[in-house]
């Protein structure tokens, strides 16, 4: 058993850092995954892998990251992109502000960098979308700086090497971890540090730590004293808020209607169908009706109820009611229906079967999927 520094909040000392290191580097050496941005470590690569992890699971990511790469397989392609390329890659990936900066993020290195990935941290950490964490992991992963990278791995690994007893997130914790992350980095050797740490997370000191299987056992204060289960501590949360609200299918003459969510919105400059929340008091019927008449200036009616599908997002648990509806109105107005775009930036009738060509929110994907996809019963009034 190594042992730590005197006492519970000092820092580690030097021979404990280089034995934890080395105990680490070695472990990853033989156990790192073999993903594809770390074939050659271009900074092109483990930038876009990096936005694409937060929020995703590894497999998931390795999917789209590997999807990407084909369409877009450098920094020029993605600031050339329009951004409806951008967005249907990124689809189902969800947080869409990631992709809208990564777009942003490439104009900015193509004017300001030349084309070139810029190496210095002040420069990556001025990227829009990129924060603290992610140019720390540019830094060291790409560009081999000294920098240390603090994530919910990381900080799960060192709350029970060092049996922290409070949130990770908050104070004191949020402190001593920085420190800790910053006096056991081995110099010189932080590209292999970093993902080891990280990797260590992900595949051993999960959420349920694997101990018998780990290379910091013989250092890990939570494992000695019979806590690692009960570390990192959870924050405190709050209750998600269950959300009704509706979608409307407006289906005529064979083509159906969606609009284009503003930006600065959730989901902004996704497609989607009109809808909203259900107020009050109203039923989700008469929300639809409703919301389709504020939103687009038609008069519809409800022709049949074609789901609820549920999903969450932030702290909110929607219930998503969705429904086919007919246009109504005056003959000559059915003719040409124009509608207006009010609340959204753009809107247009689409012919069903391109639908799948727009960047939409995962819940109004579901919905398309199920009435128009391979294998569904043809549920629109076309």
């Amino acid at each position: 058993m190594m042992h730590h520094a005197s006492s519970a909040a000092s820092l580690p000392d030097a021979a404990f850092a280089t034995a934890f290191a080395d105990a680490l580097i070695d472990w990853f050496r033989r156990a790192r995954r073999p993903l594809p941005w770390r074939v050659t470590y271009s900074p092109y690569h483990v930038w876009i892998s990096e936005i694409m992890l937060q929020q995703t699971q590894m497999e998931r990511g390795v999917r789209y990251f590997t999807r990407w790469m084909e369409t877009l397989p450098d920094l020029a392609a993605v600031a050339a992109a329009d951004e409806e390329v951008i967005l249907r890659l990124w689809e189902g990936l969800g947080y869409y502000s990631r992709a809208r900066n990564l777009h942003k993020a490439a104009r900015v290195i193509m004017e300001r960098h030349g084309g070139r990935f810029p190496s210095q941290l002040d420069d990556i950490r001025a990227l829009p979308g990129v924060g603290p964490y992610t140019a720390a992991a540019i830094a060291s992963i790409a560009f081999r700086q000294d920098v240390p990278c603090v994530d919910a791995n990381v900080e799960r690994v060192l709350s029970r090497v060092f049996d922290i007893d409070t949130p990770v997130k908050a104070e004191p914790a949020a402190s001593r971890i920085r420190a800790l992350s910053c006096a056991l980095l081995p110099r010189g050797r932080a590209r292999d540090y970093n993902q080891a740490m990280m990797e260590l997370g992900a595949l051993v000191c999960g959420k349920k730590p694997r101990c018998a299987a780990c290379p910091l056992a013989f250092c890990c204060m939570a494992r000695q004293r019979g806590v690692a289960e009960q570390r990192p501590v959870p924050p405190v949360r709050a209750e998600a808020r269950a959300v009704e609200a509706v979608a409307g299918v407006i289906a005529h003459r064979g083509r159906i209607f969606i609009r284009k969510r503003p930006a600065g919105v959730v989901w902004g400059g996704l497609w989607e169908f009109p809808g909203g929340p259900v107020a009050a008091g109203e039923s989700p019927e008469e929300a639809v009706v409703r919301r389709c008449r504020e939103a687009t200036g038609f008069q519809v009616r409800v022709r049949e109820k074609l789901a609820v599908i549920r999903h969450s997002y932030t702290s909110h648990r929607v219930a998503l009611h969705c429904f086919a509806l007919v246009l109504e109105g005056p003959p000559a107005l059915l003719e040409t229906p124009e509608p207006s775009a009010r609340e959204a930036e753009l809107c247009r009738w689409e012919p069903e079967g391109s639908l799948a060509d727009w960047a939409m929110p995962a819940a109004h994907r579901r919905l398309v999927d199920m009435c128009c996809g391979a294998g569904a019963a043809p549920r629109l009034p076309l």
